[in-house]
């Protein structure tokens, strides 16, 4: 399946837990930026109160579209070790990489949230949403985190997914929902037809409207969000296929990008090693002689 957009995505998605509707004890989070418009559809049908999860991917140096893993909310860091052994990624550059990334997620809970508190976890059940899952590590790391605040059931959605890693993310949730695992998979925003960039203004004004809808919401942030609509939301940017620069919402080629200069410096050791072995048996055969 296509989908249009997001939105298109998050009504496809709410049909598939519409079991959890009408419900007290749930609560959905979308993974920002890009699962927070699907996660809006969702808790929409559900009729359920919308909040963020806030999770940051660690991107490999020069190859940032690539997730050597991610970082959530509780000081929860989850690594792709396979993938930095294979590329030699020292510890250092992985702990600068946290570094960066661990005050960017502040920023960003300071932006969405100001001086609203988190959300209650414990006891209830909690759907998390992205857009997609390529490599499955912000899912992970935000499945991760959550199970530590003791929930009493944890659901992992997204409207489309590779195959291979809604499989592996089935043992870090009680219930997983991958609504597509198309094969080959490729990238999420291969999936979509407008997958825009989510900003962070797009995720304040759906937070502010889902409030408004619960009746939740400060009267200054209602008016606000009654004032602009959907329409202000992400679907009101120009159409492109450009990815969001969040979630997991990559293509898994960046995998084969990220190892070809790997490996052809392992190439060019090798050829290298050779020619000094061959020079130095060329020189002991000479003296040899």
């Amino acid at each position: 399946m296509i989908y249009r957009d997001r939105r298109h995505a998050g009504r496809e998605l709410a049909a598939r837990l519409r079991h959890h509707a009408g419900r007290d004890d749930v609560l959905v989070l979308g993974l920002p930026r890009g699962g927070v418009p699907v996660a809006f559809e969702v808790a929409q049908a559900l009729q359920a109160p919308l909040d963020v999860m806030l999770v940051r991917k660690l991107g490999v140096p020069g190859h940032e579209e690539l997730a050597m893993g991610a970082i959530a909310s509780g000081d929860v860091r989850v690594l792709n070790h396979d993938l930095v052994r294979q590329l030699g990624i020292a510890a250092a550059t992985i702990d600068a990489v946290t570094a960066r990334e661990q005050a960017e997620l502040h920023r960003r809970e300071q932006a969405y949230r100001g001086t609203r508190p988190p959300p209650a976890i414990a006891g209830r059940t909690i759907i998390v949403i992205d857009d997609g899952l390529a490599t499955g590590a912000t899912m992970r790391a935000a499945l991760q985190a959550l199970r530590k605040l003791r929930p009493a059931r944890l659901v992992a959605a997204v409207p489309v997914g590779a195959r291979s890693t809604c499989d592996e993310l089935r043992d870090d949730a009680d219930e997983l929902v991958c609504v597509s695992m198309p094969e080959p998979f490729g990238g999420v925003g291969r999936w979509y037809d407008t997958f825009d960039q989510t900003s962070d203004e797009d995720v304040r004004q759906l937070l502010a409207q889902a409030a408004a809808t619960a009746g939740s919401v400060p009267p200054d942030q209602a008016s606000t969000a009654r004032a602009t609509g959907p329409s202000a939301t992400a679907a009101a940017t120009p159409a492109t296929k450009r990815g969001d620069d969040d979630g997991d919402a990559r293509d898994l080629a960046a995998v084969r990008r990220a190892a070809l200069p790997f490996s052809g410096r392992v190439m060019m050791d090798m050829r290298a090693g050779m020619q000094v072995i061959f020079s130095l048996s060329e020189a002991f055969l000479t003296s040899s002689s």
